[in-house]
């Protein structure tokens, strides 16, 4: 059973990864890089800033830099005990898929879907209150990590794990949010 969902995933992902072309190839490497997605951080900072204020944002931005903590972490303890070669790497498909970018390391399961949606569940969650269009936040993992399958480093089996660790990560720190703040008083 297990290698017939391996071979399913291996197929979507040439599928997947196919798609791509050599045009647009330095736009899902300049996607993939946390650093170029800087504007669009500081703008979601910016608007949760005019409804919680500075100390809260403070307190957000805390909450936030743990919860990437911890996820980076466990995609590391997951990688080096499942060792699952990453696209690129793997002998059975490396010669037919595209590969724009490569890496040493193991794929399963992937850190950049695994930390987009841990902090696109809690930033929603604080957003939901304050903005009608907060599920648009949801466009970010989505794109940021199709990226991981378009450059050939990762498999869509690892983003949806990484997707769904994530997404209990971000509401898990939601909830501890909320009860630090009724504990406390944050005013959140």
């Amino acid at each position: 059973m297990l290698e017939k969902i391996i071979g399913l995933d291996k197929k979507v992902f040439v599928f997947l990864n196919g798609l791509g072309s050599e045009p647009f190839d330095g736009l899902w490497l300049i996607i993939t890089k946390q650093l170029y997605w800087t504007p669009f951080f500081l703008l979601i900072f910016y608007l949760l800033f005019k409804k919680i204020g500075w100390k809260n944002l403070f307190i957000v931005i805390g909450f936030i830099a743990v919860l990437i903590l911890v996820c980076d972490q466990t995609a590391n303890l997951f990688k080096n005990a499942f060792q699952r070669l990453r696209p690129c790497n793997d002998p059975a498909i490396k010669d037919i898929i595209r590969v724009v970018k490569s890496s040493p390391s193991f794929s399963f399961f992937s850190g950049h879907a695994a930390n987009s949606m841990a902090t696109t569940v809690f930033v929603f969650f604080l957003f939901k209150k304050h903005y009608k269009y907060a599920f648009l936040l949801f466009l970010f993992p989505l794109i940021f990590a199709y990226s991981r399958i378009y450059l050939g480093l990762h498999f869509p089996i690892d983003i949806l794990t990484g997707y769904t660790i994530g997404a209990a990560y971000g509401f898990l720190f939601y909830k501890l949010l909320g009860w630090f703040n009724k504990k406390y008083n944050w005013g959140l």
